[in-house]
């Protein structure tokens, strides 16, 4: 019987008159039969090119990639998550993922990638976290950094977080710097083995890391420095040696002349003898003579740690210390970390440059140096009276 061909297609004509359609599947190779018969050739052809569409559809869906959603892009974007070359610190990846878990994913988790809209991300922000701005503001921050991220790798077209200014938050805590008459009193009122860790949070504007994790070996007395190499940061394992926050966070602090004595009588008293001795352990690290009592002021003593003398201090212990502190002075608005913006602005003070408090900050940006050059109490005054001596020199 005569056969015609029609590309992947023939079509044959039956003794009974009717057209049957043979083809070769596009994946196993195999000859298939129509599993109808037509009347015309004209209709056997229409069947064949149909077919043919119905093959060449499927083919290109199952040669398209499925949809990514959004939390099984950002569990791997948290994964190879990099900074500068280097993996981020685990602290970090922590606080990416609970924001993921808890403000992220609950909207955002099961959608694909591309099928988010900015109008789904302005729903979003509208509803999250109007009580907490500055979770807000980092929850929007991680947002755009995944979509950014999905737009370089060509899984969406454009970044759908375009609200703008949604990742900066005002500052909802305003910090009024403790004066100098008021650092004492902070101090004064803090357990005698805690004290100097107060000193060196303000007068060397050291972070609650790098405090905590500073040992012997780090207190250069002779030159006069304190070498900032690591910091101890509290991870769901407790706590975890690292660097400092960036590469400038590695670096030198000069110690005011004035605090050594200070520091001097801490390491004869509380410190243990060896370069890797904390210098604010966790416990009590209690002086004492051979004959058990406490050694006269200012003298070295043998030291009789507690069997935690070796583990970091916990936050919960020196809180509970510093909040009455605080309460004694009547700043029981002061935060910790406060004592850190209050000795950069008392090194503003003293007419350092941006780049010497960066330098003894420990930052690596302008913009964050510059939160603590704040104008200090009474400097206008005197900046107008060195203003009229001018003016009287002039006449």
């Amino acid at each position: 019987m005569p056969r015609a061909k029609r590309g992947f297609a023939a079509i044959n004509r039956m003794r009974s008159g009717r057209y049957q359609v043979r083809y070769s599947d596009p994946i196993t190779g195999a000859r298939l039969t129509a599993g109808r018969t037509f009347t015309t050739k004209t209709a056997a052809e229409a069947w064949a090119a149909e077919r043919r569409r119905e093959i060449d559809r499927g083919r290109r869906a199952a040669e398209r990639p499925k949809p990514t959603t959004f939390a099984v892009y950002a569990a791997g974007w948290l994964e190879g998550r990099h900074v500068a070359g280097r993996p981020i610190k685990q602290r970090t990846r922590e606080h990416y993922q609970n924001i993921l878990d808890d403000h992220l994913l609950p909207t955002f988790g099961n959608r694909a990638l591309a099928a988010i809209r900015p109008a789904d991300v302005r729903a979003w922000h509208a509803a999250t976290g109007v009580d907490r701005p500055t979770m807000r503001s980092h929850a929007y921050s991680l947002l755009r950094s995944i979509f950014t991220s999905a737009v370089n790798d060509e899984l969406i077209d454009g970044n759908p977080a375009r609200i703008v200014g949604a990742g900066r938050a005002q500052r909802a805590h305003k910090i009024k710097p403790a004066s100098i008459a008021e650092l004492a009193e902070l101090t004064a009122a803090m357990p005698e083995r805690l004290q100097l860790m107060v000193t060196l949070a303000s007068w060397c504007a050291l972070r609650f890391g790098e405090t905590i994790e500073l040992r012997r070996g780090d207190i250069d007395l002779a030159a006069e420095v304190i070498r900032i190499r690591r910091a101890a940061v509290r991870t769901g394992d407790g706590y975890t040696i690292t660097t400092p926050e960036s590469d400038a966070g590695v670096r030198d602090v000069d110690i005011p002349p004035h605090i050594i004595p200070l520091i001097e009588d801490h390491l004869a008293k509380y410190v243990a003898p060896g370069r890797d001795s904390l210098l604010f352990p966790a416990g009590d690290l209690v002086p004492r003579t051979k004959s058990g009592d406490l050694p006269p002021s200012g003298k070295s003593s043998n030291l009789s740690p507690s069997n935690n003398s070796d583990r970091h201090l916990q936050p919960s212990t020196l809180y509970r210390h510093w909040y009455r502190a605080r309460a004694k002075a009547g700043r029981n608005d002061l935060r910790w970390h406060d004592l850190r913006h209050s000795g950069a602005v008392l090194a503003a003070a003293t007419g350092a440059t941006l780049a010497e408090l960066m330098a003894r900050l420990g930052h690596s940006t302008p913009t964050a140096a510059m939160r603590y050059q704040h104008v200090i109490a009474g400097r206008g005054r005197e900046i107008a009276a060195l203003i009229s001596k001018l003016a009287e020199n002039g006449a």
